[in-house]
């Protein structure tokens, strides 16, 4: 069973501003899922719109079979939001946001005490469970908006920029996270600015833009369409020359680091022969930019019908 199926979902305001323009989506049970844009692409629209924040102008929603027009209350359980934005009563104890969290949907206070306590623990955060909202760093919050979104033990998890500010340490412990709960079932949405965020954790993607889907793809699959990557190399000593590579377009950043373009007819092993023909150490690489950003501005600034899409999770003309 599909975990999410969004149909024709158009929203128009009411200055004629049309944010949404008939978008379709499915997330498959237990996927991880990134929904990618720029700002003012109609992500938060249509995550709010998922959410019963933001009213739909037309379209269907159905979690797990259950459409949100006439069950609205199920799928309200069944989804757990982690919002852009902090809301919280900055006065309340760490403990306490969880557990009134868990009052919304019914839990017992006693069973909502033993939930608080487990997803505090799980995201470091049982230390602090007496300690006020308002006296929390940003990630601490972050973190905190995570364990109120699971206490009710949703199904599909959405994430609104969840990383947002944080620092590195903390994203990292995030994500170790996040991969622990897609690996016991839990469905995860994620939109990120962070494409190296998406490329590590999520499957599959949308990339919406202008309130349409452009695209929709196996991450991996879609990678392996990049026609080349550009690597930059630290050398072991200083270059006097550029070297002449066949097949590889060279560049120096300076005397010791070497910029190389390697087409998808090439290979990065035949990279280093070549370079050691010429008496070149390579001593460390990088990618010069994300893989998947690289893609991703390709797609957003030259959309094509149906570009990246894959078979898997597509619906009639290369949407998903």
């Amino acid at each position: 069973m599909s975990a999410l199926i969004a149909r024709d979902l158009r929203k128009i305001y009411p200055s004629g501003l049309e944010a949404l323009k008939g978008v379709d989506l499915r997330v498959e049970a237990g996927d991880f899922f990134a929904l990618l844009g720029p700002n003012g692409a109609g992500k938060s629209t249509l995550i709010g719109i998922l959410t019963s924040l933001v009213n739909k102008s037309t379209g269907s929603i159905r979690v797990f079979g259950h459409d949100l027009d006439r069950e609205p209350e199920q799928v309200r359980a069944l989804l757990g939001v982690v919002p852009q934005e902090f809301n919280f009563n900055l006065f309340l104890p760490v403990a306490e946001v969880v557990i009134n969290q868990a009052g919304y949907f019914g839990i017992p206070r006693r069973e909502a005490r033993v939930r608080a306590e487990h997803y505090l623990r799980k995201l470091d955060l049982w230390d602090r469970r007496d300690t006020q909202m308002r006296q929390l760093s940003g990630g601490l919050k972050r973190r905190l908006m995570i364990a109120r979104a699971l206490v009710h033990r949703p199904r599909v998890l959405i994430l609104d920029e969840p990383t947002a500010g944080v620092d590195i340490e903390i994203r990292r412990a995030m994500w170790h996270y996040l991969r622990e709960l897609n690996d016991g079932g839990t469905t995860i949405i994620l939109t990120t600015h962070y494409l190296e965020e998406a490329e590590s954790l999520c499957r599959h993607l949308a990339i919406i833009n202008k309130g349409e889907i452009v695209a929709t793809a196996d991450i991996g699959e879609m990678l392996k369409g990049l026609r080349s990557e550009t690597f930059v190399l630290n050398l072991r000593g200083r270059l006097t020359e550029l070297p002449a590579l066949g097949g590889f377009v060279l560049d120096t950043i300076d005397e010791s680091t070497l910029e190389v373009e390697v087409s998808r007819d090439h290979s990065i092993n035949g990279l280093f022969e070549a370079l050691s023909r010429c008496g070149i150490e390579v001593i460390s690489m990088r990618n010069k930019q994300n893989r998947l950003e690289k893609l991703f501005l390709d797609m957003v600034d030259n959309p094509e019908p149906g570009q990246g899409a894959t078979e898997s999770g597509a619906m009639p003309g290369g949407r998903a």
